[in-house]
């Protein structure tokens, strides 16, 4: 009898990791044929296999196997001198390690990122958050792992580097951008060497990255008008197609695929103002000396109280901030968040203190004359964050908006850990 393995989808990564596998090792393995998720996993046949209906289960002459590591180790131990399993008990064990580090560090955590985006999962930003945090933690500590060593146990590939890459291969493909996995070059270098491997790409093909974090996917149904549901009976839009003639269906065709004009944001409507954003910006990227008497007093003749505002804000919980490199990822994917404000915004972001808990303190111009609503209500970082219009009446208040846009240092007495511009 053939391995067979029940999977769903070509493209499930749990899946992956056995057919990767077997591959290394010389092992048939037969997708299963007509496989249907949702249909064939509920039938008595499939729940003898696997009680709770998941994905995969690998079917064996002694038996089926469920749970992804399992099989994937099952198929790696076939052959008795398999190179994925490791050549002495210190081999085997750190093998271990690094499959459980794959699957309760990194898997699991892109898990907790991806399902609430996807409705899968109630969406809470402080949640999520919390998330990004640990997974940062867990590629951090790869990222250092990597640095001196091209596999993760000994000299070649084995079984933790195939989980690891798949697990990996979901976030690279799913959630983590470029700009994300950038902060951790040694993940990034032994990722794209390992899904170009023979026998990897040979499962996989091309593995493109992710552009972008997923939109979060509301959970809640649209109601159609009451109106309309009560005054037209059931069959009569079967009566309005059959009278309907051709032409005007084929103009219904074009207006459905004619994309709508996209709605102006509010701030584009807003009065002309005699600020250009991307003037102060330039000036504030190629000021290299002379900051003050260059940069600083050209914002002041540029800006424009009608026009643009100005604002302080306060991280709530910096008695949090005890680690300083997961203090500075919040503030860099805070940065990163605010994309969607890059053409009405400019910011700067201070991480203050030598030692923790770490404070972070921020300064923003905006278009307008409040924090935009489209901010608050597409980048949840806002909320995390007390805010307070700057009165350029208050000559104390004009300072402290100099100091922290030419990042002085010490800054309110304390040392600047790290400080970042959004422009």
């Amino acid at each position: 009898m053939a391995l067979v393995l029940y999977a769903g989808t070509k493209t499930n990564k749990n899946a992956f990791k056995t057919l990767i596998a077997a591959e290394y090792c010389g092992v048939r393995v037969e997708m299963a044929q007509n496989f249907e998720m949702g249909v064939s996993n509920k039938t008595p046949e499939f729940l003898k296999m696997n009680p709770i209906g998941k994905v995969p289960v690998l079917e064996t002459p002694d038996g089926p196997i469920f749970e992804s590591n399992a099989i994937a180790r099952y198929v790696s131990r076939l052959k008795s001198d398999s190179p994925l399993c490791g050549s002495s008990l210190i081999e085997t064990a750190l093998i271990d390690q690094w499959i459980d580090f794959a699957s309760l560090e990194i898997d699991a955590n892109l898990g907790n990122w991806f399902r609430p985006r996807m409705g899968r999962a109630v969406y809470l930003p402080p949640a999520e958050e919390a998330a990004i945090s640990a997974l940062k933690r867990a590629l951090g500590a790869l990222n250092t792992h990597l640095a001196s060593n091209t596999y993760l146990v000994g000299h070649s590939v084995t079984l933790a580097d195939i989980i690891m890459t798949m697990n990996l291969y979901f976030g690279f493909t799913r959630l983590m951008t470029k700009s994300f996995t950038s902060e951790f070059p040694h993940v990034e270098r032994y990722f794209w060497t390992m899904v170009n491997q023979p026998n990897f790409s040979k499962i996989l093909g091309e593995v493109k990255q992710t552009e972008q974090v997923p939109p979060v996917t509301s959970t809640k149904k649209p109601s159609e008008p009451k109106e309309t549901a009560k005054s037209k009976p059931k069959d009569e839009p079967k009566k309005e197609a059959k009278k309907a003639p051709a032409k005007p269906k084929e103009e219904a065709v074009e207006e459905e695929e004619a994309p709508k004009p996209k709605p102006k944001n509010p701030l584009d409507l807003l009065p002309p103002s005699k600020m250009i954003l991307d003037d102060w910006k330039r000036l504030y990227s190629n000021t290299k000396t002379n900051f003050r008497e260059v940069a600083i007093k050209g914002f002041w003749d540029m800006y424009d109280p009608e026009g643009y505002s100005l604002w302080f804000c306060d991280y709530k919980y910096n008695d949090e901030n005890t680690v300083s490199f997961v203090t500075l990822n919040k503030v860099g994917g805070f940065l990163q968040r605010m994309d969607l404000a890059r053409k009405y915004s400019f910011g700067k972001m201070l991480v203050i203190g030598s030692e923790p808990p770490f404070k972070v303190k921020g300064l923003w111009l905006f278009r307008g004359q409040e924090v935009p609503q489209f901010i608050i209500d597409e980048c949840y970082d806002m909320e995390l964050y007390d805010w307070k219009k700057v009165d350029i009446s208050n000559e104390d208040q004009k300072e402290r908006v100099n100091q922290m846009i030419e990042d002085q240092e010490p800054f309110e007495g304390e040392a600047l850990l790290d400080a970042k511009c959004f422009k």
